[in-house]
């Protein structure tokens, strides 16, 4: 057994380890674990199944030891109190770890307190029985009630450990399991039956009138109303300045995103159900089957329910490959399954700008399976079609305000299920039309907007009338609202003037814009006319005016000149795991990201980020333009300041300009920001280097005052 001598010192380390433990728990919230140190922290998961195991046959042999079996039994009493003693010190050596680990982002929950005081509580009953088990006045009742107290810790804290790494009542939820019955669609409302099960299974824990975290609870539409001690959880409309979306795509190190590190994470279906659930205004009332049949949103929300009670159509191909209809997914591209369990799939194809034919194309290896499919706003041409007649199994189709003239339209009389084609806000003509009788199925044309006359419209629905003919809204004498324009521009950086293309699909409409800065107005902002060139970086912003209607919602889109593309970039620093992109390369691509910091096309870090430009060609720039996200509750600010160097190589670098952003303050709007650096250099460079620098610690008002923000760069323009 144990050494009189070694025995001493692991005493005395006993002790010792108990007051270190009392020092770090006053410390409180005061205590900063270096980062050197949070290693040893995150240890803690891994040891402490030793201590468990250790002190449990210690107290099995305990609860024995005053029997007359074992009392006189001499390797019996050493045996135990060795146990005993490791057993403890192994506690307290786990504690100090947990308590390290609790210091870091995500360890602030209820669960993570009880957890830890049962934790040191073990650490001290385990140490108070060492200690007093050789005095005279512990008998047999004190031995066998000190064990059964430690070893009721240790299950208890082993399960609140276990509700931290595997979720809320993980080892009681096979047995006791509060799931709902899967709602029918026809009968689902998108909160009640969609968005409030995400907030019950993920947000819940935590937002309950028991535990208040942030003072917010996620009860019902009252409590998400009334939103926390942050504000409001959401701005209808407005997913990117929406708290919510904010904090669940902040990255999961950091202490406010939401849920926490540790806890069952949001799906990225179900981090989409709340981002469009926000941006259609965040209705509590509406019906999913109100959505829609091609609404991304109902497509998702779909896979969350029941199907339909009433009788389902009956498809006759078997399901597509779940790893390639994850392949096709992707930021232009979303594939769902039109049913929880169907094999039918309904396709959504929102990105003009990074629209081509081969979009379409790239879907043959699921055309028997494609049963829906939104094209609306693409700028599909009538070429095209002849690729969406292979479709076989089509259903649904939507070519609204694409660039079809309907010329080649007679190409989709061969989808033999085709019921329902929506083909408003394009250039059709009634010859385009005249053979509706050779679409065996179809029961529904929406064909507003058309310029087709009311005579023509007659004459079509009496020709077909099996076909109901979707015409538009019909005038109840109150202005509407109109549609905002349309850019039809695809590319928004280039090296050479490129014009201005701007429409709108209701006729007659006057298109008012700026490139200032400025909100249009329809009487002194310019009118836009054919012809109008983008010759440098500019941000239009645009309206649609029309007399006897209300203006519409203003677009907004950033043009970007990049006249000297370098040929090849590299990182010197490395960025956050989780806004890689595409590595160096997404600086130089020509593929902006826009507002959405999780789209994969943006370089993410809280350090600096430095990075290489290299021309085989020597150049004689002027500016140097980094394209950067501000989103200020995201802890994502602009770059404190920007760094410039050139020479001919990197080994001979000298600086040539520095730019300095200036305070950002409290309620700055959430923007992507062009900025511009000036250079120095007039010698030709055939290498450049950037340094863009975050800030190292936030003020005071932000919520993680104290840290460093984080750096978004997703293009760097060279003029």
């Amino acid at each position: 057994m144990i050494k009189s001598s070694h025995k001493g010192f692991a005493g005395n380390l006993l002790f010792a380890l108990n007051i270190f433990i009392i020092v770090l728990l006053l410390a409180g919230d005061h205590l900063v674990i270096p980062r050197w140190l949070q290693p040893i922290g995150r240890l803690h998961p891994l040891v402490l199944h030793f201590p468990i195991v250790l002190l449990i046959l210690a107290m099995l042999m305990e609860f024995f030891r005053f029997k007359t079996a074992f009392s006189a039994e001499k390797f019996y009493q050493d045996f135990t109190i060795t146990l005993l003693l490791a057993g403890a010190l192994f506690s307290a050596l786990t504690a100090v770890m947990g308590l390290f680990l609790a210091r870091e982002p995500g360890y602030d929950s209820g669960t993570v307190q009880w957890h830890k005081w049962f934790g040191v509580g073990i650490v001290f009953i385990s140490s108070i029985i060492y200690w007093l088990r050789d005095k005279d006045w512990y008998d047999v009742r004190i031995a066998r009630s000190g064990s059964v107290v430690l070893v009721f810790f240790l299950l208890i804290g082993g399960h609140f450990g276990a509700d931290i790494t595997h979720g809320d009542n993980f080892i009681l939820a096979p047995v006791w399991s509060n799931s709902k019955p899967l709602v029918p669609i026809d009968q689902a409302l998108v909160f009640r039956d969609v968005v409030q099960p995400i907030f019950e299974n993920k947000c819940i824990g935590c937002h309950n009138p028991d535990k208040l975290k942030g003072g917010l609870e996620l009860i019902d539409e009252k409590s998400v109303l009334k939103g926390g001690k942050s504000g409001k959880l959401f701005v209808p409309g407005q997913p990117v300045v929406s708290l919510l979306l904010q904090r669940i795509h902040l990255p999961e190190e950091e202490k406010k995103h939401m849920p926490p590190a540790g806890k069952p994470q949001l799906t990225a279906a179900e981090m989409k159900v709340l981002y469009l659930w926000i941006k259609e205004n965040a209705d509590f009332k509406k019906k999913v089957t109100d959505l829609p049949a091609g609404d991304s949103l109902r497509l998702i929300a779909s896979t969350f329910l029941k199907p339909s009670e009433t009788p389902e159509e009956k498809y006759d191909f078997a399901a597509a490959d779940e790893n390639t209809i994850k392949k096709l997914n992707n930021n232009y591209c979303g594939i769902y399954p039109l049913a929880l369990g169907s094999p039918a799939l309904a396709v959504d194809i929102f990105n003009r700008s990074a629209y081509t034919s081969k979009i379409l194309e790239g879907l043959s290896a699921i055309k028997k399976q494609i049963v829906s499919l939104d094209l609306h706003k693409m700028p599909v041409k009538d070429a095209e079609l002849k690729t969406i007649a292979q479709f076989e199994n089509l259903r649904v189709l939507n070519l609204n305000f694409t660039d079809i003239t309907g010329s080649t339209l007679n190409q989709l009389s061969v989808l033999k299920y085709l019921r329902s084609l929506s083909l408003s806000g394009t250039k059709l003509s009634v010859q385009s039309l005249s053979k509706l009788q050779s679409f065996k199925s179809l029961k529904e044309l929406v064909i507003w907007n058309t310029g087709l006359s009311p005579a023509e419209m007659q004459s079509l629905q009496a020709a077909n009338k099996n076909i109901t003919f979707i015409e538009g809204f019909k005038d109840n004498g109150k202005p509407m609202k109109l549609v905002p324009p349309q850019m039809k521009n695809t590319a928004f950086v280039f090296s050479k003037p490129i014009p201005l293309v701007m429409t709108n699909p209701i006729k007659g409409v006057d298109i008012r814009y700026t490139t200032d800065g400025t909100d249009p107005d329809s009487l002194k902002s310019p009118l836009y006319q054919p012809g109008v060139m983008i010759s440098d970086n500019t941000t239009v912003k645009a309206k649609a005016y029309k007399a006897g209607w209300y203006g519409s919602d203003i677009i907004n889109y950033s043009f970007y000149k990049n006249t000297f593309k370098p040929d090849s970039a590299t990182l010197i620093t490395s960025v956050n795991e989780r806004y890689t992109a595409d590595g160096a390369k997404t600086l130089i691509d020509g593929e902006l990201g826009g507002m959405n910091s999780g789209n994969n096309k943006w370089l993410g870090t809280q350090a600096d980020l430095q990075f290489l430009l290299f021309f085989n060609n020597p150049i004689k720039p002027k500016t140097l333009t980094l394209n950067s996200l501000k989103v200020i509750d995201a802890q994502i600010f602009l770059p404190t300041e920007i760094q410039v160097w050139g020479g001919k190589d990197e080994q001979h670098l000298k600086l040539i300009s520095t730019l300095t952003t200036g305070p950002q303050k409290k309620g700055d709007p959430a923007i992507v920001q062009a900025l511009v650096c000036k250079l120095n250099e007039t010698a030709p460079l055939s290498c450049m280097k950037v340094v863009a620098k975050p800030i190292k610690k936030l003020p005071a008002w932000h919520p993680a005052k104290g840290k460093p923000s984080w750096v978004f760069v997703d293009e760097v323009f060279v003029n």
